[in-house]
């Protein structure tokens, strides 16, 4: 792997894990079309893991609360504490993400199947155009005002189904999340914070079992390839911070379903691409 790929594998995922265009298609096309040989399986987890720290980052307040009322909850069960009004709202997301991640767990046993649909452009590129179609009608039909406080475990539960059919390569996780979020009724602002905040546990998880499975089949981390992946990361990382806040925005204004445009153009042009058997395979 070159730098060249390594910038641009970095760049294409800041921008696509968090916009709603699914980073797994468009990496899957990019390496079709420009003749990128597919990037070793620990790259792909460190890009992941890059663009989780984005999410650390834009909601670091939101995360030190959660992370202090989990404690709490342990402490105030063993000494008996009980809350005579509702608990506190960070207490609550930290219910509803669990809530919301179970469903993950339905998807490991064909987890392998599910991600070599993956290989696969044509299939990419329709899965790209079920998203176009999922982020347009989600955004007709956002009208809701529930936060974290009047979201009920059905809601995330089925927010959270989303997001494992989101497992599908070129159906995007925060596209499929943050639509199901407005469809069951989500406030805008809190259905894009509920779905990156949900995605902390899934991708951290992801995370830390395929790096103990690859350094077992590796022999070991490759250290001559550090420099290239720092740099992956790095772009992957602060690109990713921007996208998070181009999405917060773009949903408060009820724009959301801008998104769904591009993601039918670039199938429709994959597919186009595809059938005609073109690539192009940069000289650099």
């Amino acid at each position: 792997m070159s730098y060249f790929m390594s910038a641009v594998l970095g760049f294409v995922q800041g921008v696509a894990e968090f916009l709603p265009i699914s980073s797994s298609g468009h990496l899957t096309l990019f390496q079709h079309f420009f003749g990128m040989p597919e990037p070793d399986q620990l790259f792909n987890v460190l890009l992941h893991f890059a663009t989780l720290l984005s999410v650390c980052v834009v909601y670091w307040q939101d995360i030190w609360e959660m992370i202090l009322e989990f404690f709490s909850f342990f402490i105030d069960l063993f000494s008996r504490r009980t809350y005579r009004g509702n608990p506190p709202e960070a207490r609550r997301m930290v219910l509803l993400i669990i809530v919301g991640t179970l469903p993950l767990f339905l998807v490991l046993p064909i987890q392998d199947k599910v991600e070599a649909l993956g290989s696969n452009p044509v299939f990419v590129a329709c899965a790209l155009l079920v998203t176009g179609c999922i982020l347009f009608l989600s955004d007709q039909m956002a009208r809701g005002h529930k936060t974290v406080r009047s979201a009920t475990l059905l809601d995330v539960l089925l927010v959270g189904i989303a997001q494992g059919a989101a497992t599908v390569p070129g159906l995007s996780r925060s596209g499929c999340t943050i639509s199901a979020g407005m469809v069951r009724g989500f406030d805008r602002k809190f259905a894009v914070r509920y779905s990156f905040l949900m995605s902390l546990p899934a991708v951290l998880g992801a995370t830390l079992l395929k790096v103990l499975d690859v350094m077992e089949m590796e022999g070991g981390f490759p250290k001559e390839n550090l420099p290239k992946y720092l740099l992956g990361m790095g772009i992957a990382a602060v690109v990713g911070y921007f996208s998070i806040q181009l999405v917060k925005l773009l949903a408060s204004k009820g724009r959301f379903g801008a998104f769904a445009f591009y993601c039918w153009g670039a199938g429709a042009l994959s597919l186009l691409l595809i059938f005609m058997d073109w690539t192009f395979v940069p000289a650099v």
